[in-house]
């Protein structure tokens, strides 16, 4: 019987069901099948208050609000403009500046859907223009975006440390060696793909300067952050409330990119993406609930440490079906759904949960830019309708590659991942 029911809720998701209302009916029907029927459902406003009864949840709707401010404050134009003067003169010089904006807006944002959308926008005609391959171009917008969710602040690590009970701080730690590293290996791909073109001359210093004076203020938002976190000056929750006013200030005041009129726009969408968030936290959960009640993430240990199967193989063997998940899930849905039974698996199998939650980015890394659901694809298509989707899946493949590779090198040095949080928390 639970075998069929997995499978039927399965099928749900593939057919396209929305995941929060799946995993939700996939709680009410379990209770129905397995709990006792309809008595069972004074289980799911306490399911649902226990869900998001935590305080670093607060930091979810902040940072969303904060990337929400960021994208119509227009922020990552004046990156991409301080990218080009300082890196254009570079071999493949737009690129490289592509990805460096990519990486300091996602640092600012946490998001990759507005880092996709943000830099795109600017750098996909402007590379065009200048005679780059439009495969690479798209690719490049595509993977650069994905940088988001690894480095901090990101989203998908405070739900990782929401249920794991991980500190919110060492993930954010975790995710900067590697997250500066797959930076630095997308550029010396782009540098290597583009080393035939004509390069541009470089700006003079006066010009670099100013567009740094000019950059600024939105430069300093991830030293506030993330060095307000590890200075002790605040927690993560609060440092997400620190920098949406912080955002809103420079802004509002400052750049004078967001109005009044701006704000019941920014906050509409704020409360969709939020709300999204939280129900599908709370559809995880309630199916959760009905898996711990049938004994199947017990039984999944059991299986797992009994065997005389090599930890590696399991673990090859996870990063196999976060992979495929990717391919038709978002990264949020698969997080809430498989770390749950994941994460006990990792922890009995010895290995460490702050590399894994650094691995398990990048596989959702991965996933934006997998066909044939990944988001990325979609959101570049959107913004260069002139171009074809198989164009943009090219593009990305060497990049997911790349990605692929770091996967590899974390295996054999963790230290990548956990030096920097063992040091400094």
């Amino acid at each position: 019987m639970a075998l069929f029911y997995s499978i039927f809720i399965l099928l749900l998701l593939f057919a396209g069901m929305p995941v929060a209302f799946t995993l939700i009916f996939a709680g009410i029907l379990g209770m129905l099948l397995f709990l006792g029927g309809p008595a069972a459902f004074t289980q799911i406003p306490v399911i649902a208050y226990k869900t998001l009864d935590d305080f670093v949840l607060v930091a979810v709707p902040l940072y969303i609000l904060l990337s929400h401010i960021l994208l119509q404050g227009k922020v990552g134009n004046g990156l991409f403009e301080l990218g080009n003067k300082w890196l254009g003169h570079l071999p493949g010089g737009l690129g490289v500046a592509t990805i460096f904006a990519c990486a300091i807006f996602a640092a600012i944002s946490g998001s990759s859907v507005a880092t996709a959308v943000t830099i795109g926008a600017m750098a996909i005609p402007e590379m065009l223009k200048r005679g780059y391959e439009r495969t690479t171009v798209l690719g490049a917008v595509a993977a650069g975006g994905t940088l988001g969710i690894l480095l901090p602040p990101s989203i998908p690590m405070i739900l990782f440390g929401s249920i794991t009970g991980e500190s919110v701080g060492k993930l954010f730690l975790s995710g900067i060696i590697p997250g500066a590293l797959l930076t630095l290996l997308f550029i010396l791909y782009l540098v290597f793909r583009c080393r035939h073109m004509k390069r541009q001359q470089p700006a003079s210093w006066s010009e670099r300067l100013h567009v740094l004076g000019k950059n600024f203020w939105g430069l300093m938002l991830p030293v506030i952050v993330v060095g307000g976190i590890y200075t002790g000056f605040f927690t993560p929750t609060e440092a997400a409330a620190i920098g949406t006013l912080y955002s809103l200030f420079i802004t509002f005041f400052l750049y004078r990119t967001v109005s009044l009129k701006d704000l019941p726009a920014i906050f509409t969408e704020t409360v969709k993406t939020t709300s999204m968030i939280f129900a599908i936290m709370i559809g995880a959960m309630l199916f959760g609930f009905i898996l711990t009640a049938l004994q199947a993430p017990q039984a999944l240990i059991a299986l797992v440490t009994e065997s005389d199967v090599n930890r590696w193989l399991i673990f090859l063997g996870i990063n196999i079906v976060l992979l495929l998940l990717g391919c038709v899930l978002e990264t949020v849905s698969i997080i809430l759904i498989t770390l749950p039974m994941l994460f006990p698996i990792v922890k009995q199998l010895g290995f460490d949960l702050i590399w894994f939650n650094v691995v398990m980015l990048i596989n959702m890394e991965l996933a934006l830019i997998t066909p044939p659901i990944g988001m990325n694809l979609f959101v570049i298509k959107g913004i260069s309708p002139d171009s074809r989707l198989q164009q943009i899946i090219a593009g990305s493949i060497p990049f997911a590659i790349i990605m692929v590779l770091e996967i590899i090198l974390l295996c054999f040095v963790p230290q990548f991942s956990t030096w920097l949080p063992s040091v400094l928390q």
